[in-house]
């Protein structure tokens, strides 16, 4: 599973607080489950629920939704553009530990999908090689440049600062009839 990493990097990435102090950072991965379909070979999909706890957190909570909601609109798009997603895809839960500092729980539902295509070794067609490769996620149709870097103010004030993820594209393979997968 690579997202839970990526999005612990962009989160860490923006938030100096959580720079200094990576161990106030906990993810956890929930309810997690393997689908595979009866199609020929092995590709397969993880769903799970990520748990992001931020602890002790003196500062707004908006500092920690923006920048995961960017990271979440290249990354699992499906959160913006389907209805029941859009309402029970992402939750969350706070602790107010005293005046200053709160414990932050944000669930998000996530999904991988990842390829398995199976070939037989070179120069020995009785032993088999299966190469994965994790999908990205089809982009958000829209018409705005690259973001290349962002910055979050609040009241004027620059609160967190992150580099954007390159957008990449998966082409759709076509299906060589002779090979197995």
């Amino acid at each position: 599973m690579r997202k839970p990493k990526e999005l612990r990097a962009v989160i860490e990435s923006a938030i100096p607080e959580l720079k200094r102090n990576p161990d106030r950072l906990l993810i956890f991965i929930d309810a997690g489950k393997i689908q595979h379909t009866a199609v020929r070979g092995l590709s397969f999909m993880y769903a799970y629920t990520i748990n992001l706890i931020v602890t002790d957190f003196t500062q707004s909570p908006d500092i920690v939704i923006v920048p995961m909601l960017a990271w979440l609109r290249e990354n699992q798009p499906n959160l913006f553009l389907n209805a029941k997603e859009q309402e029970d895809g992402i939750s969350f839960e706070v602790d107010v530990i005293n005046a200053k500092s709160i414990d932050l729980s944000i669930k998000i539902r996530l999904t991988e999908s990842v390829r398995v295509d199976i070939a037989p070794k070179p120069n020995k067609p009785t032993d088999w090689l299966a190469t994965i490769t994790h999908l990205s996620e089809p982009p958000i149709a829209e018409e705005r440049p690259d973001v290349a870097h962002w910055e979050l103010l609040i009241e004027g004030q620059t609160v967190a600062e992150w580099d954007a993820q390159p957008a990449f594209v998966n082409p759709i393979p076509i299906p060589d009839p002779q090979r197995r997968g």
